[in-house]
């Protein structure tokens, strides 16, 4: 990562500086965005800043730019590194106040952040041996809907299956699954695919819309729907997504088999399918 794009100008990493009154710092107080970039072209851009502008309503802020001007700004960033394969990662705060306020400020400026790094080739063990996860009750606030950058919740939840030796924690919340630390689950029973619906308990991963879509594309049973506990730790396969991890198999939860404990027949079919739709991008993420 050579450049970044900070409030209007393009400067190198080591020189980019925010405020110590800048509400993000303060109080986490802004939303984020991470988009994949395969072969030089961002992955489905359009739904991305789409879900940017709801996180964005949500929190009562307006969206800084318009589609185009971070279409601009996303294309010099990509195209000065070498990597064709990178992860974008844009960040809106509420901007710089006089004093630390709970109240939202009025009259301040935005604070605008993007940047972006190679994205390293996805470990080749992982269709083999699939990751392990583990379950941990969704102790995080109520509205997950949000792409919000106060993440301390997840990264407690993210640091407690990493001291158990896992990839990742499923979460779940009165007895329902929610989403993982930084993934969209999904389980495969009877040869069904199974995720759980919108609510402002997860966030709507761009990644997990995507695989809904191409299961339904290729006739392949799939339904959005609440699971249970007994359900994720019964099911035949069980799997994570996001934009960072694509889709991966998950073969042992709680220190236990899933499944036969290797990745299953539908995640190779969703896998197989995805691996294709990537391959044929044009420059707005869209499949050509």
């Amino acid at each position: 990562m050579s450049e970044v794009y900070l409030n209007g100008e393009f400067m190198p990493l080591a020189e980019a500086r925010v405020p110590v009154m800048d509400r993000g710092f303060l109080f986490g107080d802004g939303v984020y965005e991470v988009i994949p970039v395969y072969g030089g072209y961002p992955f489905r851009l359009s739904q991305h800043l789409e879900r940017l502008d709801r996180s964005l309503q949500s929190v009562r802020m307006e969206n800084p730019l318009q589609p185009d001007a971070w279409e601009r700004i996303f294309a010099r960033l990509i195209g000065s590194a070498s990597d064709l394969d990178q992860l974008i990662y844009l960040q809106v705060t509420r901007g710089v106040d006089r004093t630390r306020n709970h109240l939202f400020p009025q009259g301040v400026e935005p604070t605008v952040l993007v940047m972006a790094w190679a994205l390293g080739p996805r470990d080749p063990a992982i269709s083999g041996t699939g990751v392990a996860a583990v379950v941990l009750e969704d102790n995080r606030w109520h509205r997950c809907d949000i792409k919000a950058i106060a993440l301390l919740g997840n990264l407690l939840l993210r640091q407690e299956a990493e001291d158990a030796a896992a990839t990742e924690a499923i979460l779940v919340r009165d007895g329902l699954v929610t989403e993982g630390s930084s993934t969209n689950p999904f389980i495969v029973q009877g040869g069904e695919i199974l995720t759980p619906p919108p609510s402002t308990r997860l966030l709507r991963g761009v990644t997990r819309d995507l695989v809904l879509e191409l299961a339904r594309g290729a006739d392949l049973p799939c339904a959005e729907r609440h699971i249970t506990r007994d359900e994720l730790e019964t099911a035949d396969e069980l799997w994570i997504c996001s934009s960072s991890r694509e889709l991966q198999p998950v073969t042992r939860l709680d220190g236990k088999p899933v499944g036969e404990g290797v990745p299953g027949p539908r995640w190779r079919q969703l896998d197989d399918l995805f691996q294709d739709y990537k391959a044929r991008l044009d420059s707005w993420g869209k499949r050509v």
